[in-house]
């Protein structure tokens, strides 16, 4: 059989195509963008970490907040946010679910972060072991096996080391 050759694909057609994963992807955040300047429309005092646009799901959108007290205000303005966003976007969408998430909003603590708080904890958990303990481990590690023999002196000895 012969071989059949394939041109490559220009990669900005995947970009500007109208179907697919991307355009779906884009689509839906071009929508939520919008969707998010009417509720900033509404309720310009709400602070611009307040609230965010989690999500719709069929006629239906999903807006987070990461305080209830930003919740009730939202309620407040329900009826006027549905009526705005039924006009905008051609009744698409018709139902707001505002739901409480404190947690939602936090920046993740970065690696390095954790890699610190990891070394600073495991170093304070070996100086408290005291010289009683490091003497049952020994006595522990002497009918051990041998790899955990092995660990289990190396902790002792390092307790050890530790408290002069």
């Amino acid at each position: 059989m012969a071989r059949r050759p394939k041109a490559p694909k220009d990669m900005s057609t995947l970009f500007n195509s109208t179907t697919g994963t991307l355009a779906q992807i884009q689509t839906k955040t071009n929508s939520l963008s919008v969707l998010s300047g009417i509720v900033r429309q509404i309720c310009p005092d709400l602070p611009e970490d307040a609230f965010n646009i989690a999500n719709f799901i069929q006629s239906t959108l999903i807006i987070e907040v990461k305080s209830p007290v930003w919740g009730q205000r939202l309620q407040f303005e329900r009826n006027t946010i549905c009526k705005e966003l039924i006009a905008q976007t051609q009744g698409q969408f018709s139902q707001i679910e505002i739901k409480v998430n404190p947690n939602g909003h936090r920046k993740m603590p970065n690696q390095s972060t954790y890699i610190n708080k990891k070394n600073s904890s495991s170093n304070s958990s070996v100086q408290s072991i005291s010289k009683d303990t490091a003497s049952h481990l020994l006595e522990i590690a002497e009918n051990a096996p041998k790899g955990l023999k092995e660990k289990l002196k190396k902790l002792a000895a390092s307790a050890n080391k530790n408290q002069t």
